[in-house]
């Protein structure tokens, strides 16, 4: 290939400016040309597409978002749109595109690898929910804002003997829960893949309390549901004034990690090699600390394990 394109999709995540850099870098030393496609495949569909320059990725490593931006794009779903994607492509002369996002935006590199546009996916999302990588961009920072936010919230409940009901992203996945939990030292964990009640999580702090603790946290992913309902119960049923915190997006930002711009390069390097070599309608990842691919549909089609292992370690040491 000659010619390729780099795009961004779906929700941001820190680390996805290091993988654009990779792309970029990569491509050019290789003697091609890279495009960068912005605002997802809305920029795909719609031309929004600029050359990009070994200078266009200067000094862009260490900031979260995307220099590419991101949208969600329904048009993208029907034929019409992936006709109108397909036609940036033959237009800009576009041979091949490096797609960073999740499962959704692994669907439409799929699509249009099918009509003749060889796409590569590179797992960007800080949910960690990607089931062929063991590890995607974004989620140790996002796990690292989370472990840093609920610290200062920690100094405020002991301040007044409260339990702080704290909502971590990860949407249907509890990956970020259990590691934020352990990390902060929760006194309950709350993901959607263990079953749950609030009477069990109760009875934990009512036990904590009667050795002596006066102040409990409690991480609730996002997948679970209503935080303030959570807290509204904790404190109807054991007394203890509750408040409930939903992070939200600010874990989707920051400046990302040394192990997210490592994985990034790593991931972005490996997806130019591929579509260099003629291979399209792959996913890259990594699995036991080595760069690995998939086709998408497989990768699409597994499954991937909870980390029942370390949430029972969450619940074990967390009297």
């Amino acid at each position: 290939m000659k010619k390729i394109g780099v795009l961004t999709s779906g929700g941001d995540a820190p680390g996805m400016n290091a993988a654009i850099r990779a792309v970029v870098r990569t491509g050019l030393s290789k003697g091609m040309e890279v495009m960068g496609i912005y605002r997802g495949y809305n920029g795909l569909i719609n031309g929004d597409v600029k050359n990009l320059s070994v200078r266009s990725v200067s000094d862009v490593i260490q900031h979260g978002g995307t220099m590419l931006y991101t949208a969600r794009c329904k048009e993208f779903r029907f034929e019409e749109g992936l006709q109108k994607a397909k036609k940036t492509c033959l237009e800009q002369g576009i041979e091949g595109i490096v797609v960073i996002g999740g499962d959704g935006s692994f669907r439409g590199a799929a699509d249009l690898s099918a009509r003749g546009i060889p796409c590569v996916g590179i797992p960007g999302t800080i949910d960690n929910d990607i089931s062929m990588s063991e590890y995607t961009i974004g989620y140790d920072t996002a796990m690292n804002t989370a472990m840093d936010l609920v610290d200062k919230l920690r100094d405020t409940s002991q301040s007044h003997d409260r339990c702080s009901v704290v909502e971590v992203m990860g949407r249907n996945a509890g990956y970020i829960a259990v590691n934020t939990g352990i990390a902060c030292g929760a006194t309950c964990v709350i993901v959607p893949e263990v079953p749950w009640t609030i009477e069990a999580v109760c009875d934990k702090i009512k036990r904590t309390r009667e050795t002596g603790k006066h102040h409990f946290i409690v991480v609730v992913s996002e997948g679970v549901g209503n935080a303030a309902e959570i807290a509204k119960d904790i404190e109807h049923y054991t007394g203890v004034e509750s408040r409930a915190t939903i992070l939200g997006h600010v874990q989707r930002g920051g400046s990302p990690t040394i192990r997210d711009r490592v994985a990034a390069s790593q991931l972005g390097y490996y997806a130019v090699q591929l579509l260099y070599s003629g291979k399209g309608n792959r996913v890259v990842g990594i699995q036991n600390n080595k760069i690995v691919d998939y086709d998408i549909q497989e990768a699409l089609s597994m499954k991937k394990p909870f980390e029942s292992e370390l949430y029972k370690i969450a619940d074990e040491i967390s009297f």
